[in-house]
């Protein structure tokens, strides 16, 4: 589904990326861990096309994507959740996952926009209780719930979650990533960014590690969690609660 191939991506004279190789194959669930620095979320930007490549390629499906806009990209089925969930603040729930569907949907408000809400509200019914309130009033939690929501509103194939877990207590974290496992069996692809590495590693297929840049490691979850270098060097930090 999706291929990265020797990509490089990075902010002025600093290179973030070097040379990065990654695969997602439809239905995996997939975790790139690192400490921070590592270039996690520069990844997931120059994925989705809100960064720039500086070299290398990216194959979404059959096509290469590398040239489109951040907005072909979603209507070709990527959806992305933020780092920092990056909600309109001033605007109500209800308002901030119609924002999700533009994209697909465009101002066209109608069936397809109801039944994409209905999903959500199933998903997170607690949303639906608060769909009129300001997403500046809400917990955390609820805003990652909104976050997620959006997303999903342009009912992505591949879903790219930037480092969801950030600054969320462990019982919501727990929650969050109970709440990927099941949209992975519902058939959205999963790509997860974050420096949660057990709670990722617990979860996801398989894994990739990178550090400075680049990929240090990759394989199947339960390989690289038992793994004493790797865990020692890598996945001791960011666990449950971080």
């Amino acid at each position: 589904m999706l291929k990265v191939e020797k990509l490089e991506a990075g902010y002025g004279h600093i290179a973030a990326l070097k040379g990065v190789d990654l695969a997602v194959e439809p239905g995996e669930f997939v975790a790139i861990l690192g400490p921070n620095g590592a270039g996690k979320s520069t990844l997931m930007k120059a994925i989705i096309g809100v960064l720039r490549q500086d070299a290398g390629a990216i194959t979404f499906g059959e096509r290469r994507v590398d040239d489109l806009a951040t907005a072909q990209r979603i209507r070709l089925g990527m959806g992305i959740i933020p780092e920092g969930r990056q909600l309109f603040f001033d605007m109500t729930v209800r308002e901030n996952l119609i924002l999700g569907a533009y994209a697909q949907l465009g101002l066209r408000i109608g069936p397809q926009l109801d039944a994409a809400l209905d999903q959500i509200f199933t998903l997170f019914p607690r949303l639906h209780e608060r769909q009129d309130q300001l997403a500046g009033s809400l917990s955390g939690g609820e805003a990652q719930m909104v976050a997620v929501g959006r997303a999903l509103m342009s009912r992505p194939k591949l879903l790219l979650c930037d480092e969801p877990s950030l600054g969320l207590a462990p019982m919501v974290v727990r929650e969050l990533l109970a709440t990927l496992a099941r949209l992975r069996d519902t058939g959205i692809t999963i790509l997860l960014a974050d420096q949660n590495a057990q709670a990722a590693l617990r979860i996801a297929d398989r894994a990739y590690i990178l550090d400075t840049g680049r990929v240090v490691a990759s394989g199947a979850s339960a390989a690289l969690a038992n793994d004493a270098r790797l865990r020692a060097a890598y996945l001791g930090t960011g666990v449950e609660g971080h």
